[in-house]
């Protein structure tokens, strides 16, 4: 148990630094960081649309390789982007894609005859689009602060009931992970000797079944303390900033650069 125990609380250890990480990234001076928060937002998802839409691999390689100058220019990191996107995504993408060299028809591979050009291709190109699509969202996500990336989704006319569930969900997740760093630390300071296996398990489903209790819990207190504050569904956000000629020119260049890539990459 001792060695679950203490797994567990690096996890959390690891999910917490993460996350001021991103929030330390979201504060330093760079390309988008500069921009306005909408302006990230229709921005990074007009290139990912086109990754979405385009079929060739060069034009989804080209892309990514504008996202890597994307982070650059922003000040992140190209080793913490291959470390949390590149090969996760790698991992669980080829995985996927295994199959398609084998079932996709066409012409054999060369001496591997079980394998065909087309699977390749197939394979090639999902991995491009998984890979390109996630560095955009993650750059957008690192580069711009929760409450500023909720604001301008709702700005852009999310529907409130979304917004909440998003706000919530990511201050209140927090709170349950120290909950359970917590519970983890106080069962670990009282425990003699060594449990069985039988025991380590049923101890941790009945951990997991008293935080599940104190997230409902939670979720109704919190409920209730907000609409004896006033709130009836909507979220008021503070006044909305204006965007300049900087932000205008960045938007109509990603919109640009997507349809053209959208065009080339038919």
């Amino acid at each position: 148990m001792s060695r679950l125990i203490e797994s567990t609380l690096r996890r959390f250890a690891r999910a917490l630094s993460d996350a001021l990480i991103s929030e330390q990234i979201a504060t330093r001076r760079g390309l988008l960081q500069s921009l306005d928060a909408r302006v990230r937002v229709l921005a990074l998802f007009a290139l990912v649309l086109a990754v979405l839409l385009s079929r060739r691999i060069l034009i989804i390689a080209a892309l990514l390789a504008v996202a890597a100058l994307l982070a650059l220019a922003s000040r992140v990191s190209l080793g913490l982007l291959a470390k949390r996107v590149w090969l996760v995504a790698l991992g669980f993408t080829g995985i996927i894609a295994i199959p398609a060299l084998f079932i996709t028809p066409g012409p054999p591979l060369g001496k591997f005859a079980s394998m065909t050009s087309t699977g390749l291709r197939s394979a090639i190109l999902l991995i491009t689009r998984v890979e390109t699509a996630a560095t955009l969202t993650t750059l957008l996500v690192l580069t711009t602060p929760w409450n500023y990336l909720l604001k301008a989704l709702r700005e852009l006319k999310l529907p409130a009931e979304v917004v909440t569930v998003l706000a919530m969900t990511h201050r209140y997740i927090f709170l349950l992970i120290e909950s359970a760093n917590q519970m983890f630390e106080s069962r670990q300071s009282r425990m003699v000797g060594v449990l069985s296996s039988a025991e380590q398990r049923r101890m941790t489903a009945r951990t997991a079944g008293v935080l599940l209790s104190k997230s409902i819990e939670l979720s109704q207190d919190v409920y209730l303390a907000m609409q004896s504050r006033g709130f009836r569904g909507e979220v008021h956000a503070l006044a909305g900033s204006r965007m300049t000629a900087h932000d205008f020119a960045a938007l109509a260049l990603a919109i640009l650069a997507a349809t053209a890539a959208v065009w080339i990459g038919r």
